[in-house]
């Protein structure tokens, strides 16, 4: 049986202060929901978050050459949302840059879990998410897209990155898909079939 984990992406304190209390509400919600049917299930939840030092040294040029001080680390903005199902005994990975996969211990840990799938969850759908989903699949993970749990500020941008990706580099399934597909009853034939490029 091929062994799957959730990577929950960037649902940080100072990202989601710019999206409206219902938006962000609902995408939390949605991402508990597939927290919880992963710790059901007894499979990875690994949460991965941007953090950058106070005087930028290690942040994006753009913020370098802009001086944009978000998700400093030390600060509150840096953290998880409180709402989020995230526990101390999680796995959480600090990043730097769009990919989870970019400089960071991601594939090392997943290697020696011995995991073949990853449940994509998070923000911004057109850089972050489909940066980790491009580098997963380079490294031959097979990536699920979970359809409400990510979302971007760029609509337009979204739009066309999940065009690009769903059937070629991963499938965008719905939580209650993902979560049948885990339950006992579901079995690896079940992802398979959802994850094939002509399901529906």
């Amino acid at each position: 049986m091929t062994k799957r984990a959730l990577i929950i992406i960037d649902l940080i304190n100072d990202y989601l202060d710019h999206w409206s209390a219902g938006e962000a509400a609902r995408l939390i919600s949605e991402t508990n929901k597939l927290v919880a049917a992963f710790r059901e299930a007894e499979l990875p939840i690994i949460w991965v978050r941007q953090e950058f030092l106070p005087d930028l040294s290690d942040a994006f040029l753009e913020m370098r050459d802009k001086n944009v001080k978000i998700a400093i680390e030390g600060t509150s903005g840096a953290q998880l949302h409180a709402d989020l199902g995230w526990q101390p005994a999680d796995i959480t990975i600090v990043k730097k840059r769009y990919s989870a996969f970019y400089k960071t211990e991601l594939e090392d840990i997943l290697s020696a879990m011995r995991v073949g799938e990853l449940v994509l969850c998070g923000i911004n759908t057109h850089a972050c998410i489909r940066m980790a989903a491009i580098d997963a699949y380079q490294r031959d993970f097979r990536v699920t897209l979970a359809a409400e749990c990510i979302d971007s500020y760029d609509a337009e941008h979204a739009r066309v990155s999940l065009g690009y990706m769903n059937g070629k580099i991963a499938k965008v399934i719905t939580v209650p898909e993902i979560i049948q597909a885990l339950s006992p009853v579901g079995t690896d034939s079940d992802m398979a079939t959802l994850l094939s490029a002509d399901s529906p």
